[in-house]
């Protein structure tokens, strides 16, 4: 099933915060609205074992042309699917990546490195959609982009087992994890996690459910490449199942160690990353690490204004699973409010 969020207005013309919930066909040219089954994606999630069954029965009618109401879809006119979250958190499941890190920048592994998932809480009141920009307010932040894979889940028990966990997700969503390169190393060296280095996260247009994926869903991941278009070049198609430590399943165990998850809780994968070098890379960042390590320094840039990046996954047969996250980067216009709480402490 392939579930979007689609920008709404309300009766005073005002766009609505949370959007409408809609169902998507497979080729993703079709969809129909459903405010009698769910308003809101967040609404489907918070009683999904009662409303699946009703948004799949749309979806097959949907894609045996039985639904007389069918409108013409199209992924700008979409939100982030959960446009804000009750729980954004991010991993990295993807311990090559770290450990290039720690190749570049020095010190030691930890124990624990290859057994216990890396994770921080990141910023989830505003999710932006898969054509919003990416608004900076300078260059010399470091822009990078980060393309990764992301699940949303259930209600989900406190000390879930790995076996049960996976019960819990519902829905796998691609994600563009923007980073603020240059911001990163000031936040870490207070000895707390990100908060400025990382604005706000994109989403493709459309979520699906782990059998959508077919036989591309095993083990709790997502066995397929991860396409990656960087100013009009290829910039890497890493597998997004390969190399990856920590699957799905392990990462939610490990945010559930202490606490319960509500409904609507999204969780990154991190930079997807394979050893493979020659299938290029899913951020900057690494392609930066390996320049480093061949040459001994970095020659490619962090994103300018002006650039544009592309995420996207296709199946087997050269379709589009979740349509793309497709964005330019532009310099955030400051309002006369920013510009007055500016000079008030100046």
């Amino acid at each position: 099933m392939k579930l979007a969020t689609l920008k709404s207005h309300g009766r005073d013309g005002k766009a609505g915060r949370d959007g409408k919930l809609v169902v998507v066909n497979r080729s993703l040219t079709q969809y129909v609205d459903v405010p009698t089954i769910a308003l809101t994606l967040q609404a489907a999630l918070d009683d999904w074992p009662t409303l699946a069954p009703a948004l799949e029965g749309v979806y097959r009618r949907l894609n045996n042309d039985e639904e007389k109401n069918s409108k013409a879809f199209q992924s700008t006119q979409c939100l982030a699917p959960l446009p804000r979250a009750y729980q954004w958190v991010d991993g990295s499941a993807y311990a090559h990546y770290l450990e290039l890190v720690k190749k570049v920048k020095g010190g030691d592994i930890p124990n624990n490195f290859w057994t216990v998932p890396f994770m921080y809480q990141g910023g989830s009141d505003t999710m932006i959609g898969a054509h919003d920009a990416i608004e900076v307010i300078t260059e010399d932040f470091g822009i990078d982009f980060e393309a990764e894979i992301a699940v949303i889940t259930d209600d989900v028990p406190m000390h879930v087992s790995l076996e049960q966990a996976p019960h819990h997700i519902r829905l796998i969503a691609l994600v563009n994890d923007v980073t603020l390169r240059n911001l990163i190393p000031d936040e870490l060296a207070k000895g707390y996690g990100f908060i400025q280095s990382k604005p706000a996260s994109s989403f493709s247009p459309v979520v699906v459910t782990p059998d959508e994926l077919g036989e591309a869903w095993k083990d709790n991941k997502v066995n397929l490449p991860l396409i990656t278009v960087y100013n009009g070049k290829l910039f890497g198609r890493p597998n997004t199942g390969t190399d990856m430590t920590f699957d799905f399943s392990k990462l939610v165990t490990h945010l559930a160690k202490t606490r319960q998850l509500s409904a609507g809780t999204i969780i990154g994968s991190g930079t997807v990353s394979n050893q493979d070098s020659s299938i290029g890379s899913s951020c900057i960042a690494e392609r930066r690490m390996l320049e480093i390590l061949a040459r001994g320094d970095a020659t490619t840039q962090y994103m300018r204004f002006g650039d544009h990046v592309s995420i996207e996954m296709f199946n087997n047969e050269g379709e589009s699973i979740f349509g793309a996250i497709d964005q330019y980067v532009i310099e955030h216009a400051v309002s006369e409010e920013e510009v007055h709480y500016t000079s008030a402490f100046e």
